[in-house]
């Protein structure tokens, strides 16, 4: 546990800031060194007395206890921190200096501190200078639930810990959201697509207290959950159908992905899901599904060029690996200690080298050749048979396929030996290195087994302070937006304080002890007071908090181009709702794979042939995905590259997306589809033809201001269609589905139109 004095008075979600205007007499009453005297020393002192040995200046290192309290070496009389003498401190002497030969840091570095952090580092000294490793290597112990004023509101544990911060810093909770606008939030959050018109009938309908808990349950039961929850998974996983580089030929993964989904469905208990993933193949008696989840190791991009050293790109497949694990499972940047120690971690160039051992034992090589064709060059990887395909792997979607397979991971029977690499050179190897872990996380105990499966092991270890902590956090993420810890790719000392480090750990336990289960996890935040609040703000909360992680208010920010192009289909009826498969092609604009093409355009992935019928209309994680050339809708909108591992994806608001989503030809299709079935409805009366649009796409009933503008944006386009059939008739054409030509085509166009308007509110667009 963290243990911060609840007399704290400066928010730690506004350090940054506050420390640049912040006076002496704003100085907290207890000055905790992992909150207020960490980050400072970090960011302005580790530079040269940080972790890295061979940086260190005059080999003082703040990284450490023993750093801080040492005698100095030119003078035995003098130590770095005296407790309780700040003029007795060399530290303190040293950044109060005037003296451009003594003052640090150093004036040509160009970190300055202000005056409030000097006088915060001279209270913490004051005080005992009380030292503490960093937080996130403490591992979590479960916290007694604070009190709290207005009890009536939390509907579970963790609004106790929100209602806390919010009370201390004078703020209250928001209202419960509407039913409508909650049940479409909880629907995106679990499924990523709109509720239907007849699930927001039941739940407007059922008066019981338990109405949305019980929405909540049918929600997490669809198997459209496990296709949501995978798309974070596979942006993770680095997951896509080429191998990247230059040539960036097709790669079969898609069995992995099948996997994935199937196993958020069953709800498979995390460790269990990750454990799998690392190392389904070393479990005792492996059978095929185990080993087709390793496929999660083998994501990364994988060369095929001539003239490519093979030592070279295997290292670089092994370091891959390496790094994904450290950000994935332990939320370390791992990569940075690969040429040299940390900078500002506890985790040594041997110590990523030991890491680096676990997958160093697979047979997989850094050079094939020519692998556009699946073959057994492709080696090691998971053909199934006909038999296995509808038994331990019936979740895989074959229908459509050509052939099934997977690459997956495979353990070398000889052991390989593993060294240290200057600077991170292939060919420059150093000091041998034997399996382990960095030691400031956990060191790897001796009776675990010296392979992947050990690994897997020590990262679900109970005294593993990470794993439960990186989990929670990144899946509190996905319900608002940002994490408790806000830097979720990383826990070390450059990345974020946790918001609300008493519910971080509360949750990390309670995880844990759960049996790793992730639907329990996420219906308890769903469920929770927090989550449902109204998403409306006011200035006063803008100011005091204007990124919401006091989470004063219910989440609300731009949803990801799945989402919304999902929302199109969904909306429509256009929606082919089959699970899985091979990739798909929809619409995309003409020549850009051609315009890319390197060399020769070797491979199959050359040339665009668009999809026909229903693979047009398949959810969007299934477009193929192209390394070097993402489906454009997909970038536009931030989706991640796919070509390391990600764990948060950026939101921009460009002009771009507007344009994309005005004109988008599944947007016009998808427009004129429901605006031809709502036309065909001769029984519906125009209003509420209107009426049935907006609930499709806004999952509400429009207001009677809106409807009115929605109507006259109709009549007014009708009348101007009307005089230009040309017009409506090249609107009506757009996509592959025919146009019904039993319809007036000027009033299908302006209808179209008005679908297309409201597909484009803010409101839709954003959840």
């Amino acid at each position: 546990m963290i243990g911060i004095s609840g007399t704290i008075l400066v928010s730690v979600l506004l350090l940054p800031a506050f420390f640049s205007k912040a006076k002496t007499a704003d100085l907290p009453d207890v000055v905790d060194f992992n909150y207020h005297i960490k980050p400072i020393i970090s960011d302005r002192c580790f530079k040269c007395h940080g972790p890295d040995k061979a940086k260190q200046e005059s080999e003082l290192g703040l990284d450490t206890e023993a750093g801080f309290f040492k005698t100095l070496k030119d003078d035995s009389t003098r130590h770095v921190i005296v407790p309780g003498k700040p003029e007795q401190s060399e530290l303190y002497r040293r950044i109060t200096s005037t003296d451009p030969e003594e003052v640090m840091p150093t004036p040509e570095s160009n970190l300055m501190l202000s005056d409030f952090e000097k006088a915060l580092i001279k209270k913490w000294i004051e005080q005992g200078a009380k030292y503490k490793q960093h937080w996130a290597f403490i591992p979590p112990t479960k916290p007694v639930l604070p009190k709290v004023k207005n009890k009536d509101w939390a509907k579970n544990e963790l609004d106790l810990f929100i209602l806390q911060r919010l009370e201390n810093e004078g703020l209250k909770p928001n209202k419960e959201a509407d039913r409508e606008r909650l049940l479409r939030r909880a629907s995106y959050d679990l499924t990523g697509l709109p509720p239907t018109p007849a699930l927001l009938d039941r739940f407007m309908a059922d008066p019981s207290p338990d109405a949305f808990e019980k929405m909540v349950d049918t929600l997490l039961a669809m198997p459209t959950y496990g296709e949501h929850q995978a798309v974070a998974w596979l942006d993770l996983a680095r997951y896509a159908d080429s191998h990247g580089y230059q040539d960036d030929s097709y790669r079969s993964q898609w069995p992995w992905r099948d996997w994935v989904i199937h196993a958020f469905n069953q709800n498979m208990p995390y460790d269990q899901f990750v454990t799998w993933q690392l190392a389904g193949d070393l479990l005792p008696e492996a059978n095929k599904e185990q080993i087709l989840a390793t496929g999660f190791c083998r994501n990364h991009k994988i060369t095929q060029e001539g003239g490519v050293i093979e030592e070279e790109y295997r290292t670089e497949y092994i370091a891959d690996k390496t790094n994904l694990y450290g950000m994935a499972f332990l939320g370390l940047t791992f990569e940075c200690a690969k040429c040299h120690d940390h900078k500002y971690d506890p985790i040594s160039q041997a110590e990523y080298f030991s890491a680096y051992a676990f997958f160093n034992q697979n047979t997989e090589q850094g050079f094939y050749g020519d692998v556009s064709t699946l073959s057994t060059a492709e080696l090691p990887i998971l053909a199934p048979t006909k038999e296995e395909l509808n038994g331990i792997l019936h979740f895989i979607n074959y229908a459509e396929a050509d052939t099934v397979v997977s690459m997956v991971m495979q353990e070398s029977d000889t052991l390989r030996k593993t060294f240290t690499l200057k600077r991170g050179q292939y060919d420059h190897p150093d000091q041998e290195v034997t399996f382990g872990t960095p030691k400031a996380v956990l060191t790897f105990p001796d009776d675990l087994p010296k392979n992947r499966l050990g690994l897997a092991k020590w990262t679900f270890d109970e005294k593993n302070p990470l794993a439960a902590r990186v989990a929670v956090n990144r899946i509190w993420q996905q319900f608002f937006g940002l994490g408790l810890v806000k830097s979720s790719e990383n826990f070390g000392s450059q990345g974020e304080l946790p918001s609300h480090p008493e519910l971080l750990d509360w949750l990390a336990v309670d995880f844990r002890d759960s049996g790793w289960d992730v639907k329990r996890l996420v219906k308890k935040i769903v469920t929770s007071a927090t989550y449902r609040q109204s998403a409306e703000t006011t200035p006063a909360k803008l100011e005091v908090d204007p990124e919401n992680r006091l989470v004063s208010h219910g989440p609300r920010f731009r949803m990801t181009p799945e989402m919304i192009r999902d929302t199109w289909l969904a909306s429509s009826g256009l929606l082919n709702p089959t699970i899985g498969g091979p990739p798909v092609r929809p619409y995309q604009p003409a020549g850009l794979w051609e315009e890319t093409n390197a060399g020769d355009g070797r491979g199959t992935l050359t040339r665009y042939v668009q999809d026909k019928d229903g693979k047009l209309y398949r959810r969007t994680m299934y477009t193929i995905f192209k390394r070097t050339l993402p489906h454009p809708f997909l970038t536009t909108f931030d989706a991640s590259y796919r070509d390391v591992c990600a764990v948060k994806r950026q939101r921009t608001n460009t002009p771009l997306q507007a344009l994309n989503l005005m004109n988008d030809p599944l947007m016009l299709e998808a427009s004129r589809v429901l605006a031809e079935k709502l036309l065909k409805n001769k029984a519906l009366p125009f209003n509420e033809k209107l009426i049935a649009a907006f609930r499709q796409a806004a999952a509400r009933q429009p207001s009677d201001g809106e409807l009115a503008v929605l109507k006259k944006h109709y009549e007014v386009r009708k009348t101007a269609l009307a005089s230009n059939l040309d017009i409506a008739g090249q609107l009506l054409r757009v996509g592959d589905s025919p146009p019904d030509k039993t319809i007036d085509p000027a009033e299908a166009a302006a209808l179209m139109e008005t679908v297309a308007l409201v597909f484009n509110m803010d409101e839709v667009i954003c959840n």
